[in-house]
């Protein structure tokens, strides 16, 4: 690649950072990286009206937790700041002056009122009002005034918008890296407006201005900007500026694989479509990936593979291993549906490469700050770290989540109170009470109660007792766990230890 990448994530902190805008921002960050390149953050904050507090602090903590962090952008100056538009607004006037003086943009006078007359009147002819070569002589614009006009308009005051002078009559053929070529006839298109009667730049003025001088020599955006690829190619060329390549992603489709996924599907379908947890000025919470339970590198990986395919059947990557796969080439046109039930899948895996003591930690956590589990009946031993990972180490294979642990384990911390009813008719039968009995005499005599010699002691007395091993084992799990489910049961025996074994044996056969 000749020119330096250098690429950029142009949010609007207007909210919480959709799904869909983390995945831009991925795939920015694995194309720089790819190429040696950087990855900057723009904040497109011209429009002050949508504006909310905490959402760019939200876009950057996002980025982060996801170990994709920008290389320019607030508060990592690079040379091509500032890189938020508001502290920009003094560069974009001149070059909407530049495009009027060179015959690329005209100021328009037309009122809202005036406009919508317009079109209203088309509408009433079945016809659609577009502000362009067909019309723009009819209507109170600089192209329709005389310069003297213009001049007292502006003089006393009048608000104006200035807007760009769309060519007439010519078939652009534009490249797409993903789409390929592109052709779009320019009657089409209307003049649209580029510097508003503010005074402060639309997106498009602002976006080819800041692209071209930050140097960005890759566009990578979301689909919904490609109608807008044909003015941003035309005003490169009205600025005479060479122009980035660009990159328009698919669409993410619901789960049905209809329609967009947008920023209200979360709560309707029961699963995140933010990165991280946000909290709206009236208190509502929207979920998060991170606060749900879900590792960065599952967010990541299953992001990656949401229209982009490698060309293999390789499904799990490592971050590096996606900047050294990662091809623009490689990404789909069409949309990727997102499947929440995959990215479990990808969070699964994950949970069984992390460390059990890592684990352990993230465990303890959850423990202490559920107000649903009753710490008074937890014994403290129970809650130190070597204890912990020796659970995660047993029931982490059935785990999708930290938050799993407790669910799949909380019998090594506390006795069961209650017996499963229709385990107990199954299992407890006339004999068991007898079975169990001898049983605990068995176990108060083994000193080493390792899972491996419990279950050899265990297995030579039911031998040599000439029992069947359902007469044992199911019986001898419902009284540890209270129900029929958990890992093996001699390293259950082994985790909880010989004295609460017995207890809870006897226990059961109290009880049953």
């Amino acid at each position: 690649m000749g020119k330096k990448v250098r690429v950029r994530f142009a949010p609007s902190p207007t909210g919480p950072l959709h799904i869909g805008g983390v995945r831009t921002a991925l795939f920015n960050y694995l194309f720089a990286k790819k190429h040696g390149g950087k990855f900057l953050l723009r904040i497109e904050d011209t429009d002050q009206n949508r504006y909310v507090e905490g959402a760019e602090q939200y876009i950057i903590n996002s980025l982060n937790w996801l170990k994709t962090p920008f290389d320019e952008g607030p508060g990592k100056d690079g040379g091509y700041g500032p890189y938020r538009q508001s502290e920009r607004k003094s560069i974009y006037k001149k070059y909407a002056e530049e495009l009027i003086n060179n015959g690329w943009a005209y100021y328009a006078f037309d009122t809202s009122e005036e406009l919508d007359f317009h079109r209203k009147n088309h509408e009433e002819k079945g016809k659609t009002f577009i502000y362009n070569w067909h019309n723009r002589l009819k209507l109170k614009n600089s192209l329709s005034l005389t310069p003297e006009e213009v001049k007292a308009k502006i003089e006393a005051g009048e608000a104006y918008v200035v807007r760009f002078k769309c060519p007439q009559h010519e078939v652009l053929k534009l490249n797409d890296i993903i789409r390929g070529e592109i052709t779009i006839d320019t009657n089409i298109l209307d003049d649209k407006v580029l510097f508003k009667s503010d005074g402060m730049p639309t997106y498009h003025l602002a976006n080819i201005v800041d692209d071209h001088l930050m140097e960005i020599s890759h566009v990578i955006r979301g689909e919904e900007w490609l109608p807008s690829l044909a003015l941003h190619v035309l005003l490169y060329r009205a600025f005479n500026w060479e122009t980035p390549e660009f990159a328009h992603l698919p669409l993410i489709l619901k789960p049905t694989g209809k329609g967009k996924l947008s920023k209200r599907d979360g709560d309707k379908l029961g699963f995140p479509v933010f990165p991280m947890e946000w909290k709206d000025s009236g208190g509502n919470v929207s979920r998060g990936y991170k606060e749900d339970g879900y590792f960065d590198e599952a967010v990541v990986n299953f992001l990656a593979l949401l229209g982009w395919n490698p060309g293999t059947e390789q499904e799990i990557f490592t971050l590096q291993e996606l900047v050294n796969a990662f091809e623009l080439e490689r990404v789909n046109k069409s949309g990727a549906r997102f499947d929440p039930e995959k990215i479990k899948w990808f969070n699964h895996h994950y949970l069984q490469l992390k460390d059990d003591k890592e684990l352990a930690d993230d465990f303890s956590k959850f423990i202490n700050s559920n107000n649903e589990i009753d710490l008074n009946r937890i014994p403290e031993n129970k809650l130190n770290k070597d204890y912990l990972a020796n659970v995660v180490k047993l029931i982490k294979e059935r785990a999708t989540f930290v938050s799993d642990f407790w669910e799949l384990g909380s019998f090594f911390f506390m006795v069961p109170e209650k017996y499963d009813e229709k385990a107990a008719k199954k299992q407890w039968k006339e004999g068991t009470p007898a079975i169990m009995e001898e049983l605990i005499g068995l176990l108060e005599a083994v000193d080493d109660f390792s899972s491996s010699n419990t279950e050899a002691v265990v297995k030579q007395w039911i031998a040599d007792k000439g029992l069947g091993f359902g007469q044992v084992m199911p019986p001898l799990r419902l009284t540890l766990v209270g129900e029929m489910k958990g890992p093996h049961v001699f390293d259950i025996l082994s985790q909880i230890g010989k004295a609460e074994t017995i207890n809870r044996i006897k226990k059961a056969i109290n009880t049953l």
